[in-house]
C-alpha cells in the first residue's frame, strides 16, 4: 500500500510566490549596477529601491509563515538556551576587551578576546554533550492524596558507554501554558460609540485587535528541580522527589527538562523531554472536626438499623438514648418499670450505601462543595476500613463498590451545569437493603419520604 502525503496548497503557493519577489529583487539589483554604471541615479535608485523592497516584503510576510511549517521544528526546539547572571558579566568584559583591542590596535588583546569567544563555543559544545544520550523516567505512587506529601523517583540513565554526565537537573519544560497573542476579530464600527443604538448614526464592519491570554486550566505535576552531579556511564541514578498536592483533580505534565550549567555557567541550556505523566488526586481523606461530629450520628443510626432488620429475636437490654423507639418492648417496660428494647439477629451483612447527589453551581458555593467533598472521601474511605459492604451511587458514576473507583470520581467531580439543576439521583434511587448516607443539596421537603427510614442526610450548606 502507498502511503498518502498531504499537500498544503497555501504553502506551496506562498514559496513560489516567494522565489519570484526574490527573483525579481535579484534582477532589479542587477539592473540597479547596470544603470550605475552607465550614470542614471534616477534608475538606479529606482531599481535598488524596489529590490530591497521586494526583499523586505518578502522577508516580513511569507519567510515566518514557511519557516512555522518546516518539518524540522523538534532540531530547532531540541535546546532552550537562557543567559545566566555569570554569563552576562563575561560577555560584558569579552565587550570591554573588544573595544579596547579596536582603539589600540593592541594584538595581545585581539588574542585575548579570540580566546574567550573560544571559551563560549566550547561551553555550548561540552553542555550539548552533556545532555545527549540520557533517558528520563518517572514513577508516582498509584493513589495519591491532597494534602499528603508523596515521593516521586526520578530515573536518569546514561546511555553513553564512555563519557559520563555531570551536574544534570531535570526541571518542569517549558511548555508556554500561559501566553499573549494578538487577534484580529470581526467588530462593527459605531458612531457615536457611546449613544443607544436607536441613536447610532454609523454602523459598519470593522476588526479590531485584541490581545488573547491562552492559559491551560490543568495544573503541573512538577515545579521545582531534581540535581544529578555525577551520571556514570551506562548507568541508571534514581532520585526520590517529595511532591505535595493541595487540591484535588487531575494534574498533567506535558513534558521535561534535562538542564545543566556546565561547565563554566555561562548558559543553562535545557534540552526537552517528550514525557507525558498524569496523576489523579483524590480528595483528602484526614479527619477532621466535622467528620468528628457527624460520625458517631452515622454510627449509631446506622447500627439501629442493622438490629432493626432481622426476625429473630436475640435479647431484651436496657434502652440506650441511640436507640430508635421502634424496637422498645412495652411489655417488659410495664413489668420492670424501665424501658427495654428488642434486639433481633442480623441476617445479612453491614451494607452501606454512600450516594453523593451532585448538586448544580447555583446550588452551593464552592467551599462548601469542596468542603462536602471532602467530607464525602473521609466518611467513604473510614467505613472501606471496617467490617462493611460498601456501595456508591452518584451522578455519572459508573463503578462498582472498589473505594478508589468513588475516590477517582470525586477527585474529578464539579457542580452540575445549572440547566441540570432540576435532575436529581434521589428521584430514581431504588432501596435496597442497604443503608443510605446521602449528601445533597436539596430541599428537605423535595425528598422522597420512604428515605428518611433508611438514610442519614448531609446537607450542602445552609437548608432552609
Amino acid at each position: 500500500m502507498f502511503k498518502s502525503f498531504h499537500i498544503e496548497r497555501e504553502a506551496w503557493v506562498r514559496f513560489f510566490v516567494a522565489i519570484a519577489g526574490l527573483s525579481l529583487a535579484f534582477g532589479a539589483a542587477i539592473f540597479s549596477t547596470v544603470t550605475r554604471q552607465a550614470g542614471n541615479v534616477w534608475a538606479t535608485a529606482v531599481l535598488a529601491s524596489a529590490a530591497l523592497l521586494l526583499a523586505g516584503v518578502v522577508g516580513l510576510t511569507i519567510v515566518p509563515y514557511l519557516a512555522r511549517r518546516v518539518a524540522l521544528y523538534r532540531v530547532r526546539e531540541a535546546f532552550d538556551y537562557d543567559v545566566t547572571r555569570e554569563g552576562l558579566v563575561y560577555l560584558a568584559i569579552v565587550l570591554m576587551i573588544g573595544v579596547a583591542a579596536l582603539n589600540t590596535g593592541n594584538n595581545l588583546l585581539f588574542i585575548v578576546v579570540s580566546a574567550m569567544l573560544a571559551a563560549i563555543i566550547v561551553s555550548g559544545v561540552a553542555s550539548a554533550a552533556i545532555l545527549r544520550g540520557l533517558e528520563l523516567d518517572i514513577g508516582f505512587p498509584e493513589h495519591v492524596f491532597a494534602g499528603e506529601a508523596v515521593l516521586a523517583r526520578l530515573s536518569l540513565r546514561n546511555l553513553r558507554r564512555v563519557l559520563p554526565s555531570l551536574s544534570v537537573s531535570v526541571v518542569p519544560a517549558k511548555s508556554g501554558r500561559a501566553h499573549k497573542r494578538l487577534k484580529w476579530e470581526r467588530s462593527v464600527f459605531v458612531y457615536p460609540a457611546k449613544a443607544p443604538r436607536e441613536k447610532q448614526w454609523v454602523h459598519l464592519p470593522d476588526l479590531s485587535l485584541r490581545v488573547v491570554t491562552g492559559r491551560e486550566s490543568t495544573p503541573e505535576i512538577f515545579n521545582g528541580r531534581a540535581y544529578f552531579p555525577f551520571l556514570p556511564a551506562r548507568n541508571t541514578v534514581s532520585r526520590e522527589l517529595e511532591l505535595d498536592f493541595h487540591r484535588r483533580g487531575r494534574y498533567v505534565q506535558d513534558g521535561f527538562g534535562l538542564s545543566t550549567r556546565f561547565p563554566f555557567s555561562f548558559l543553562v541550556k535545557t534540552r526537552k523531554v517528550p514525557l507525558t505523566r498524569e496523576v489523579v488526586v483524590y480528595p483528602p481523606v484526614q479527619p477532621t472536626d466535622e467528620l468528628f461530629e457527624v460520625l458517631p450520628m452515622i454510627t449509631g443510626e446506622f447500627e439501629a438499623f442493622l438490629r432493626g432488620r432481622g426476625h429473630d429475636l436475640y435479647r431484651i437490654r436496657e434502652y440506650l438514648p441511640e436507640d430508635s423507639a421502634r424496637h422498645v418492648d412495652w411489655k417488659s417496660s410495664a413489668r420492670t418499670g424501665s424501658l427495654k428494647v428488642r434486639e433481633f439477629t442480623r441476617e445479612d451483612e453491614r451494607k452501606l450505601r454512600v450516594v453523593f447527589d451532585n448538586p448544580s453551581s447555583a446550588a452551593v458555593k464552592g467551599a462548601d462543595y469542596e468542603r462536602g467533598i471532602a467530607l464525602a472521601a473521609s466518611l467513604a474511605w473510614h467505613f472501606a476500613g471496617e467490617d462493611t459492604d460498601l456501595s456508591f451511587a452518584a451522578p455519572g458514576y459508573a463503578g462498582a463498590g472498589d473505594i478508589y473507583d468513588f475516590l477517582r470520581y470525586l477527585a474529578l467531580v464539579g457542580p452540575r451545569p445549572q440547566q441540570e439543576a432540576s435532575q436529581s439521583i434521589l428521584d430514581g434511587l431504588h432501596l435496597t437493603a442497604d443503608y443510605n448516607v446521602i449528601f445533597t443539596a436539596r430541599p428537605r421537603g423535595s425528598i422522597p419520604t420512604e428515605l428518611w427510614a433508611c438514610s442519614y442526610f448531609l446537607f450542602f450548606g445552609e437548608q432552609k
